[in-house]
């Protein structure tokens, strides 16, 4: 819901009626992670993206049935055994979409929810998609962290309390997923689905430096959703105007700022880490707190081949262990043979991706397989997909079963060297 929240937002606030389909649940290779919404609109007006492209057509003629009736629908998407094509989900996964009205009388929590999600404070929406009674579905909890109060209700105080203490701890780790419980919250039980949305704090992207390729690396970051913080201890290169894609542009030595962001419990393992300063006075010491701070996703440091082996030797006279030193990623970046800052930005996100699910950085058309990786993730609502049992065990239809598997079977440094060239093993 967040990349369509501004738009459901103003209608909202008109008074409008608006469908919403909702992913909440993906199977096999599915284009589209749980959380992804589309929004069709009092005017007819197509929102968001629920597969990027695939289904969004009958995602849009259910939503208009939707709107009319007040009825929420759960639809499920994907091959039938007649044709790959005959619902448009080509890729051979399956999608699972949750169409519902929104509305002032059917959501009345939504401006305080986007008023955390706005102001970067957690909150999860947790919202019935079956139910043996029909009744029941639809309903919705919003939730935030423990001691704060819980708007609305599924029904039973039972179902309630089950649901929030889940919640929470989904809400903790940032995570968005489908729960299952018995009709009246039981957990051992089956009969009724909760999605669970968690809206946490977008992760930090650190970013050490204030040269050219960090301008190029603060807009890809903040491209791919993460809350980009500049820092330089020079205050004539870190200023606003020279990097407009970051959100906070910092003058301090590196070092201090990254000490006081891990004390203050601001650094965490979603946090990325670039240090592109390429000076032994900013890099050690930096390095040394990111290496020896708490676990994060990523720390990646620019410089040649020569520039590498002479900073692993001054961390190593630091005190650095062998197993701190394998955390760094140095020559920063994938092997795409980059030159442009814009160009070098591109390679080190494509490491960041990889390392987050599981990718290897080869040419898809040179392998074979699933595409998409079954790896955590750590940026917000991009939920890895259930596991293959899981999968199997959630599709009930064997005719859907045998098409699926059949398509899954078929589918499924960036810093100038000294001679000039990019660099990286």
């Amino acid at each position: 819901m967040r990349d369509v929240l501004d738009e459901l937002l103003g209608w909202w606030q008109a008074g409008k009626e608006v469908a919403m389909g909702t992913v909440v649940a993906t199977f096999s290779s599915a284009p589209r992670p749980p959380g992804a919404a589309m929004l069709v609109g009092p005017g007819g007006e197509a929102v968001g993206s629920v597969s990027g492209g695939c289904v969004e057509g009958a995602v849009y003629a259910t939503g208009e049935e939707v709107i009319a009736s007040g009825t929420p629908t759960l639809e499920r998407y994907g091959v039938s055994d007649e044709s790959a094509f005959a619902v448009g989900l080509t890729c051979g996964g399956i999608l699972d979409v949750f169409v519902e009205r929104v509305s002032q009388a059917d959501f009345p929590e939504l401006g305080d929810v986007a008023d955390d999600v706005r102001s970067g404070r957690p909150v999860a929406v947790a919202t019935v998609v079956t139910h043996p009674d029909p009744g029941r579905v639809g309903r919705r909890l919003v939730i935030r962290p423990e001691g704060a109060p819980v708007q609305g209700g599924l029904g039973s105080d039972r179902a309630d309390d089950a649901v929030t203490d889940d919640a929470r701890g989904l809400l903790a780790a940032g995570r968005t997923e489908t729960l299952e419980y018995g009709p009246d919250g039981e957990r051992r039980g089956q009969g009724m689905r909760v999605f669970v949305s968690s809206y946490a704090p977008r992760p930090r992207m650190l970013v050490f430096g204030a040269i050219d390729f960090a301008a190029a690396v603060a807009g890809i970051g903040a491209f791919l959703g993460y809350q980009v913080t500049v820092c330089d201890a020079r205050p004539v290169f870190a200023t606003a105007s020279r990097f407009p894609h970051a959100h906070e542009v910092v003058v301090r030595w590196p070092h201090e700022y990254l000490a006081e962001e891990i004390a203050a419990g601001r650094v965490d393992s979603r946090t990325v880490v670039c240090v592109l300063t390429h000076d032994p006075k900013f890099d050690v010491p930096l390095l040394t707190a990111a290496l020896t701070g708490p676990d994060v996703a990523y720390v990646g440091a620019m410089g040649s081949r020569r520039t590498h082996t002479d900073r692993l030797r001054r961390l190593r006279e630091n005190g650095l262990t062998e197993q701190q030193l394998s955390r760094l990623s140095s020559p920063v970046g994938l092997n795409l043979g980059a030159r442009t800052p814009e160009e070098t930005a591109v390679s080190i996100a494509a490491e960041i991706i990889a390392l987050q699910w599981g990718g290897d950085g080869e040419r898809l058309t040179e392998t074979s397989g699933p595409i998409h990786q079954h790896a955590a993730a750590f940026v917000d609502d991009a939920e890895p997909r259930l596991d293959e049992d899981a999968e199997l065990a959630a599709i009930q239809d064997e005719a859907e079963l045998a098409a699926v598997a059949e398509a899954a079977s078929d589918d499924d440094d960036r810093d100038p060297d000294d001679d000039g060239a990019m660099t990286r093993s």
